[in-house]
Formats: structure tokens, sequence, C-alpha cells
């Protein structure tokens, strides 16, 4: 891959349509069950290769130093497990509230590594990539991976699953939740039952999340209460963000523009392939014609 323009790749949102958490483990990470589908809507991240070996974010996040973002994380990882000599300029627009359980963090960091695997030409299979960005985040080897999936241990094992794809009202509180908070909480639900894959059935699930960050917060607690009352909705992740259930786009836009001001939302459709890997291969087809 030759390319000296900058190439867009999208970092889509997922939600968890629901996550149950099944136990702890002697290293204090959780075991969960949950159900991951895709968003298409999403930050996006343009990516121009280099030969210098230089990782160069040109839109740093405030906030957020350089060496804890994890985009520059994801990069350096790569180049470090494939020896590469090859570098980057990446330029991030961010889309995704942060603090929001919709894994913008993580979709971001996977985005690097699926996006410079191809530009950088080092050829590591996603299951290789997907092993990198567990040592990121949890979150991160479902959106490599880029199928809807039922996912087990931490969140690394992917079983695909079709979800029915619905429109969804996605709604944000002015408030941030450290998933930290939330999973060290001695209030946490820690002992649902495990599922059977062949017995699945999305709509009879939960989070076990949503009910502790409801009772922290009130502001996610109002706004689910008068979200409900329009559509099925839930907490997605750890919060903060909602999801609302709908068959058609215009009814999602409806319910928005009855949103108060100070909420911010967005209206996108459910997807079961990521829009990453939609966009890598139109890209892999045009520079190999």
């Amino acid at each position: 891959m030759t390319a000296t323009q900058f190439l867009t790749f999208p970092a889509p949102a997922k939600l968890n349509l629901f996550l149950h958490i099944i136990g702890r483990r002697a290293d204090g990470y959780h075991e969960l069950e949950t159900a991951f589908q895709f968003l298409d809507h999403g930050d996006n991240i343009n990516i121009r290769p280099t030969d210098n070996g230089q990782i160069e974010l040109l839109t740093p996040i405030e906030g957020v130093p350089d060496e804890e973002n994890l985009i520059i994380k994801a990069a350096k990882a790569l180049q470090l497990a494939s020896q590469t000599n090859k570098g980057a300029q990446i330029k991030l627009e961010k889309y995704l509230p942060m603090g929001g359980g919709l894994g913008g963090g993580s979709s971001d960091a996977a985005t690097i590594l699926v996006a410079l695997n191809w530009l950088w030409q080092t050829n590591f299979t996603l299951q290789q990539l997907a092993d990198i960005g567990l040592k990121l985040g949890a979150d991160v080897p479902v959106f490599v991976h880029g199928f809807a999936a039922f996912a087990k241990g931490v969140g690394e094992e992917l079983t695909p699953i079709t979800p029915s794809t619905y429109y969804y009202l996605v709604s944000k509180p002015n408030v941030s939740i450290s998933t930290q908070a939330v999973f060290t909480s001695p209030d946490l639900t820690r002992n649902t039952p495990a599922l059977k894959l062949d017995q699945l059935d999305i709509d009879s699930c939960h989070n076990d999340c949503q009910k502790l960050v409801i009772k922290q917060y009130p502001e996610v607690a109002n706004l689910l209460a008068w979200l409900v009352e329009y559509a099925p909705s839930q907490m997605t992740g750890t919060g903060a963000c909602i999801f609302s259930r709908f068959d058609t786009k215009e009814q999602a836009e409806s319910i928005q523009k009855m949103l108060p001001e100070q909420i911010s939302s967005f209206v996108a459709k459910g997807v079961n392939v990521s829009p990453l890997h939609q966009t890598l291969e139109k890209y892999q087809r045009e520079f190999t014609r």
C-alpha cells in the first residue's frame, strides 16, 4: 500500500443489546455475557502512512495525554508486534461521546489496528490483531473482528450472531460514567445465571449495570424513565448512553425532536457487519485494480 493521501476509516459505535455479569475472576476482571451490535454512526479516522516511523496524532484530544490515547497506543503496539519501520499521520474526527458506553475509544483503537495492518502491509490476521487489541481494552476485539457477536469471558470470546436490525435513538444525559467505578462497586450484581447460546432471547435479557447506574445518576434515571414511555429503551454498557428501539428512522427522529435541549443524541441504524470492514474492502478493491 503506497497511498500518500489521507484515507478515511470509520470507527463505529457499538451497542450492548444486553449485559449480564455472571461472576468475578480471581484477577478482579468480571465474567460477562453480552451481545454486541454495531451502528452506522461513529468517529472517523483519517490516516496517511509514512516511512519515518513516527506516529503523529494531528488532532490531540483535550485532557487526554498522547501517551494515554488509545489511538497512539494501538499504532505503537502494532509497530512493536510487527517490527515495522513505518509510521503514520492521523487525524481524528470525534463524534462519539466519551464515557457513554458506546465503545468510542476501543473502536478508535481497533480501526487503527485494522487500517494500519493494511496500510503498512504487516499482514496480521484479524485474530492476531484482536490479541494485540485485547491488551488495550476488553471491547477492542469485537471491533477488530467486525461482526455482531455474542461475547463471553471479559468480552473477547466471540460467536457471530445476527440480531434484528432496528433504528435506534441514542441519547446521552450530561454525565460521564467511569466504567471502572461501575465494575468496582460493591453494589453491582455479579451472579446472573449463564445463558445457553442456542436459547438466546435478547428481548428477555437485561443490563446488570443499569440498576446501579440509575441509582447513582438521577440524570440517567430520569431520561430512561421518559424514553420508555415511547419505545423499548435501556442503557448500553456501563452508560451513560441509552438506546431506544424503533422500526423506522422517522419514528426515532420524531422522539428525538422531543428531547430536552441539554440531552445530546443521534439516530442510527443497527448493523451486523462493521462499517470499518465494509470501508476496508472498498479500499482494497480500489487500490488493487
